[in-house]
């Protein structure tokens, strides 16, 4: 076989977003651990080469022939990615994906991994809601052809779209791999004030209208609000333009853009609260990965989302869109004492790492194929 693990998905490194940064980090880990891996995506961006390879994995990139929303469809994508898991002990795709099924159908005597990260969520409308039909038709005929399924939580789980089809199948739990951000420098803290976040894309399902607006209730002259995430190469476009209505000239917010490498580390360390106030998620890397830093969350409580809150006890549920609930929870966890922000620090990471992820990934997919 030439790959002991070929990983499928549409958007793979250098885009950022939570499911792209779940599958680099369970590729990469497994490369670093010995084992041979490829991943098959689309180009999503044509500067990126065809193919290269990136901290151990080779990545194999389709031209892109059209884009619906934030979808992109590629001929050659189903045809590569088939040819490379026929080659392969075991296919891990990661769905929502509109191939999914199709990839599948096609992988020959190849043992399918199927990672159901969440249901397809798109802005209201007769196309987006057909291409989220479709996309769920397609996960759903991946998962039956599946010899394991991951998800997030059982929580996702309980309350997907496709619950039947991921209850006859059978899954197994495995939360999003989550790095340690922290040490790192406070370099974007600006007064001795209290400081909030928000990382992530800047999209419409995140919800950061609600927060900006609670922030702006908050009288301390030396507050900041520090937005980081992409909005300039963002599938399916940013909210952008939304989030700087709201904030409406306010100069203690700052949108930093995307940040990266120990920048991010820099970000976790320069604030006192995070802040994921999303109408829709899966998980939340960055809300753990914030925890991890000691920092905790305000999170809406939303299915999926509200899972490390809920294991961690590291921060405070929400009600979506509600910015007079996100100010009493700032309120309330200003002043968190540092010994607990230790102690629920320790068992975020010891939840959510790394390594215990990519332990059960390595476990599950090398059963697969043995």
């Amino acid at each position: 076989m030439r790959y002991d693990v070929t990983v499928v998905l549409n958007y793979y490194a250098p885009y950022v977003s939570g499911l792209t940064e779940a599958a680099r980090l369970v590729a990469e880990g497994l490369a670093g651990r010995g084992h041979k891996v490829a991943v098959v995506c689309a180009q999503h961006d044509t500067a990126l080469p065809l193919r290269e390879r990136r901290a151990g994995v080779d990545v194999f990139r389709c031209p892109v022939g059209l884009r619906i929303s934030r979808g992109v469809l590629s001929p050659a994508f189903p045809r590569l990615a088939a040819k490379l898991a026929r080659e392969s002990r075991v296919v891990h795709l990661h769905a929502p994906m509109l191939e999914a099924g199709l990839i599948a159908r096609l992988a020959g005597r190849t043992p399918i991994v199927t990672t159901y990260h969440l249901d397809l969520w798109l802005p209201k409308g007769f196309v987006n809601s057909a291409a989220a039909k479709a996309t769920d038709l397609s996960a759903q005929m991946a998962i039956r052809r599946s010899a394991a399924v991951v998800v997030n939580s059982v929580d996702q789980a309980d309350h997907s779209r496709i619950r039947p089809t991921l209850d006859k199948q059978g899954y197994v739990p495995i939360p999003a791999p989550c790095v340690d951000r922290s040490g790192g420098k406070p370099g974007y803290r600006e007064t001795d004030g209290l400081h909030i976040g928000f990382m992530g894309r800047i999209v419409e399902e995140k919800g950061i209208e609600y927060l900006v607006e609670a922030f702006r209730r908050l009288p301390d002259t030396d507050a900041r609000l520090l937005l980081a995430g992409d909005y300039l190469a963002v599938a399916g476009g940013s909210c952008i333009d939304r989030v700087r209505a709201a904030a409406d000239g306010d100069g203690r917010i700052r949108i930093l853009g995307l940040l990266s490498g120990t920048d991010i580390d820099d970000f976790y360390s320069s604030i006192d609260l995070f802040a994921l106030p999303s109408v829709y998620e899966s998980f939340g890397i960055v809300q753990a990965e914030a925890m991890i830093a000691g920092v905790p969350s305000i999170t809406a409580e939303v299915w999926g989302g509200r899972v490390p809150i809920q294991q961690t006890g590291f921060g405070e549920l929400i009600p979506p869109e509600n910015p007079d609930a996100i100010l009493a929870a700032i309120q309330k966890l200003r002043e968190l004492p540092p010994d607990h922000r230790a102690e629920r620090a320790a068992l975020a990471w010891q939840l959510y790492g790394v390594t215990p992820c990519v332990d059960a990934y390595e476990k599950l997919l090398t059963g697969v194929y043995r």
